[in-house]
């Protein structure tokens, strides 16, 4: 599977917050306004080999600016401006990393969007912290990718690979990009947090969207992600024809008000 999203450099250097291992994760963040006190926050979590400069999360952050919703982005261990080795992440240390910055850099209810394997950790980090999670958004959600999209559907020589190397290397399906490390570490953890087994007691309210031609995370992964959610209120958008990475600006659109349709309503707007 890939799902590397390439990104806008942007000029401004991210602030770091300190791990007690000694490494640091990067990121923005943005204030909400006086007004906009009380009232939801939003975290972007990024995808597998992303970073924070995405044109999802900074799309946000525009709209959280002219909204004055506070706003976070950040890279988790070993992706782009945080500390480590790529190599060294496993599912549930980028999920530590995303309840540390839901605990230190925010205050009150927080929106989590999640794009690909981020939808998997914002469903890690809803159970971990359900009185601070008001609502959740998919984009491409990937909720157990290490198992049903790599191990499961590996052809024998490559898991004989992972076995016997600890590693193998992902040819990236999209021009120009390296190969990406799939690490025995990153598998056998991710068993560990698997989810679509059972139903997932999480009951605040869900959007999840995703592109009918994803090429990488089937959309009916969405629609099983219903069906196992406990909450009442989950909504699917599926996008004829979109792609993993829904990123065009159609798409941008989309998710920006996705966002504030249901910032509005935890807010009690109508």
């Amino acid at each position: 599977m890939t799902v590397r999203t390439r990104g806008t450099q942007v000029p401004c250097e991210p602030a770091k917050l300190p791990r007690p291992d000694g490494s640091f994760i990067a990121y923005h963040k943005t204030p909400a306004s006086k007004s906009m006190s009380g009232r939801p926050g939003i975290i972007f979590l990024g995808g597998f080999a992303s970073d924070m400069t995405g044109s999802k999360a900074t799309a946000l952050e525009r709209f959280a600016r002219d909204s004055g919703h506070g706003f976070v982005r950040f890279d988790y261990l070993g992706h782009g401006a945080s500390s480590g080795r790529f190599e060294d992440g496993t599912i549930g240390r980028w999920s530590e990393d995303a309840i540390v910055v839901l605990d230190e850099l925010t205050e009150g209810p927080q929106i989590l969007v999640g794009s690909s394997m981020g939808g998997w950790l914002m469903l890690l980090v809803a159970l971990a912290r359900p009185a601070r999670v008001a609502g959740l958004v998919g984009i491409a959600a990937a909720p157990d990718f290490t198992e049903t999209l790599m191990w499961q559907t590996f052809p024998p020589e490559i898991r004989e690979t992972i076995e016997r190397d600890g590693v193998y290397y992902q040819p990236s399906s999209y021009e120009g990009e390296a190969p990406y490390p799939i690490t025995k570490r990153l598998i056998i953890d991710g068993r560990r947090h698997l989810l679509m087994d059972r139903p997932i007691p999480i009951t605040c309210p869900v959007r999840l969207i995703h592109g009918t031609a994803d090429a990488d995370v089937p959309h009916t992964l969405s629609l099983a992600l219903m069906e196992r959610l406990e909450a009442g209120d989950v909504e699917v958008t599926l996008v004829k024809g979109g792609d993993h990475r829904l990123s065009g600006p159609a798409d941008l659109d989309r998710l920006t008000r996705t966002v504030a349709a249901l910032a509005a309503q935890l807010s009690g707007e109508r």
